[in-house]
């Protein structure tokens, strides 16, 4: 591998695949991509620009996978985490279209979790637990059964198979509270107050999703009207309570955990959410300590949950099941392999047949969206991702020339670069992380229309012609090792006696290479 990458930096090629490598922002599974793209001028018909996936140093369109999941990429995840931030936020104190008077408007912080199944172990406060003990927070017992023969492994699938409609009908429910405290029908609040509100799906320890909401009450026309004098933060926080004990769904079941008897009528199953549930008031847009709860605070707290699946919180898969006899191959806990054995077998049966359980056996019977929002919420993700494209393309280019004839083609790697458990933050020392690797090509992929100021861009007039073909995921071993290179922190060199400057001219002029990223990743390959 070392013996490669050293004659790709003899043929020049290797500080260009490093650029095009590092635009990726550290992406674990890139996208790879073949084909082509023409910029041309509507008016006189002149070609602005024309790029070739073979003239690119890789010989391919490398593309960031964009995957929320931390078990999948670290990378992706973490930019997920820092748009969500931002989309929290703005819709709690304005900004990203979004007006300030926002924070003004009544708004609280919600949390509706799933009922019990069945006694586990947990953290009670001061006291212990049931089993006599006092668990820590990295305790693997936590959020397990005290007796798996007697827990209810179906209804905690079924209850998070349910777990959407039950938040769809809160929303209903919701709006019907709002309403009737206002005095109001139904029909007639949408003249008088609009409901927004933004909400992740995360999964407790013992495999049960619980949501986490931010809501506000705006006026008829959204965020940019002022709210009615009766809206208040009391009103919603009575509405909240109210609407989640009103909701329920129904799913019809047979009575016996065996087969279906015809002679029987299907007995209903009612699902509804826990008893535990937590409003809080948003107060302010700063951190107060043991204060109120703030925007930052809420924003981070939902950012933090919004790419953590059942796997990274109970150790499940992060993939679907073709059979079940996959299981074998991963090391999984009891209690989540008993969950997905549940969904399993539960997807066979005919009454579940619309619940797709076996589709989402490894997400343990859940198959919504993790965050959704109203429209009148905030921006939208495809709003900030095209801000940070159009803010990359302003920037001038800085990459060198490539080489026109490419000595190799990626294929996917596992590499990973960006690092987990950073605070989610809006601070400006986020920016480079916020912009990192989404340009619209890329460093090293711009081949398009050019200003006279020598920033990219692009006018009403042009017209992009572009035709690109999927061809795989991952880098090829000498990319992969490369990537690993880059990602890997220089070691410090150990101090040596200065030379003369005649002398240190003279190593310069036999022939060693003064490219520092070309040197630091030789360097990285020899060690």
């Amino acid at each position: 591998m070392t013996a490669r990458l050293a004659k790709l930096a003899a043929a020049g090629y290797l500080a260009p695949l490093a650029r095009q490598i590092g635009s990726l922002g550290g992406c674990a599974r890139p996208i790879r991509m073949t084909g082509h793209r023409t910029r041309l001028d509507t008016v006189t018909g002149q070609i602005l620009g024309h790029l070739e996936s073979r003239h690119l140093p890789a010989g391919e369109l490398l593309v960031r996978c964009g995957n929320r999941r931390t078990t999948r990429c670290r990378a992706c995840s973490t930019l997920y985490r820092y748009d969500t931030y931002q989309l929290i936020a703005a819709g709690l104190r304005g900004g990203k279209t979004v007006p300030t008077t926002v924070s003004t408007h009544p708004r609280v912080f919600a949390t509706l979790t799933a009922p019990g199944f069945g006694p586990v172990h947990n953290q009670p406060g001061t006291t212990p637990c049931t089993c006599g003990t006092r668990h820590a927070d990295t305790d693997p017992l936590l959020g397990t059964p005290l007796n798996p023969q007697r827990y209810d492994y179906t209804g905690a699938v079924l209850w998070n198979a349910h777990a959407p409609a039950l938040w769809a009908r809160f929303t209903t429910h919701l709006r019907r509270e709002i309403a009737n405290a206002a005095g109001l029908t139904q029909r007639t609040l949408r003249h008088h107050a609009t409901l927004s509100y933004a909400k992740v799906a995360e999964y407790q320890k013992r495999g049960q999703i619980h949501f986490h909401t931010v809501i506000r009450i705006d006026g008829p026309t959204g965020p940019t009207s002022t709210p009615p004098t009766w809206a208040t933060t009391d009103l919603l926080d009575h509405s909240v309570r109210a609407a989640a004990n009103r909701t329920r769904v129904q799913h019809q079941h047979p009575s016996k955990a065996g087969e279906a008897d015809p002679a029987q009528p299907p007995v209903p199953t009612v699902f509804r959410f826990g008893r535990q549930i937590d409003v809080r008031a948003i107060r302010s847009a700063d951190f107060t300590g043991a204060g109120p709860v703030t925007d930052r605070h809420v924003a981070a707290y939902i950012a933090k949950y919004a790419t953590k699946g059942a796997e990274t919180t109970t150790g499940t898969l992060d993939r679907r099941l073709r059979f079940l006899a996959e299981l074998a191959q991963h090391d999984l806990t009891d209690h989540a392999r008993r969950m997905i054995h549940a969904a399993w077998h539960l997807g066979a049966r005919p009454e579940h047949a619309h619940l797709r359980l076996r589709q989402w056996a490894h997400m343990l019977g859940f198959r919504g969206h993790f965050s959704t929002r109203t429209r009148h919420y905030s921006t939208t993700l495809t709003h900030l991702r095209a801000e940070r494209t159009a803010w990359r393309t302003r920037q001038p280019e800085t990459a060198a020339p490539t080489p026109t004839d490419p000595p190799l083609a990626g294929r996917h790697s596992g590499q990973e670069r960006a690092s987990e458990g950073q605070p989610v933050t809006d601070r400006d020392g986020d920016r480079d992380d916020l912009i990192a690797g989404h340009t619209d090509l890329g460093p090293g992929h711009g081949a398009g229309h050019r200003a006279k100021d020598g920033r990219r861009g692009a006018t009403d007039t042009t017209l992009v012609i572009s035709h690109w073909q999927y061809v795989g995921t991952g880098l090829l071993p000498e990319l992969a090792h490369l990537a690993d290179l880059l990602a890997t922190p220089p070691r410090p060199r150990p101090e040596q006696p200065s030379r003369p400057r005649h002398a240190q001219r003279s190593g310069d002029r036999a022939g060693h290479c003064t490219d520092p990223l070309t040197t630091a990743v030789q360097t990285g390959a020899i060690a």
